[in-house]
């Protein structure tokens, strides 16, 4: 019986990385965001987030983060170095496909460090365009079972690479307005939006 599942569970992570494309020794699919500040290239973990990885490459493929943007600069209140930047479709009902099961960092192993690329959600399961990177180690975004709030945190999905935090503290260091937003994002929405030209594989 072991061995029956074993194998199971080998050949459904081959299934899922032969579904994204992913690198047959890495597990890793790579990803080019190109916007009006430079490029952010990213390594999506197709083999340990097989169902996230899956929906960003949904919407690579299809084209439909070209022409969105990153809207939103979130600063830590007592560590301003860190903090992220959020961009997608913002719920655009015409560009979005359907919400994806919510896969943890306690299922995937990953966490959010530096650089890491995120799943934006309202409650888990709510996930659709929108992600985020983040700015400066943040673990209080991976799951947490003792949390007295949100236990399941975020989607954790793959990681900034080859220069592409440059881009990444560019946008971070954008101006925000100090009234766009509602409630917790109020004080977070960029003034000039930063354009999302395109998203490729590569």
């Amino acid at each position: 019986m072991t061995k029956l599942i074993n194998r199971r569970e080998t050949l459904a992570g081959g299934l899922a990385m032969a579904a994204t494309g992913a690198n047959a020794q890495t597990g890793l699919v790579r990803v080019a965001i190109k916007t009006a500040k430079g490029v952010i290239t990213v390594d999506l973990e197709a083999a340990k987030a097989p169902i996230t990885t899956k929906n960003f490459l949904h919407y690579v493929d299809a084209k439909r983060l070209d022409g969105s943007d990153f809207y939103r600069v979130s600063h830590a209140p007592n560590a301003t170095d860190h903090g992220l930047i959020e961009g997608g479709l913002r719920g655009a009902p015409s560009k979005i496909f359907k919400p994806i099961p919510h896969e943890s960092t306690a299922q995937t192993g990953l966490t959010h460090k530096d650089g890491t690329i995120s799943m934006a959600r309202r409650s888990p399961g709510t996930a659709t365009a929108d992600f985020f990177i983040v700015v400066g180690d943040q673990m209080g975004f991976d799951a947490d079972p003792t949390s007295d709030g949100d236990k399941n945190g975020f989607a954790a999905f793959g990681q900034v690479v080859e220069g592409g935090m440059d881009t990444v503290h560019a946008i971070f260091n954008e101006p925000v307005s100090p009234t766009l937003g509602v409630g917790a994002m109020r004080g977070e929405m960029l003034k000039v939006p930063v354009k999302i030209l395109s998203a490729r594989r590569v």
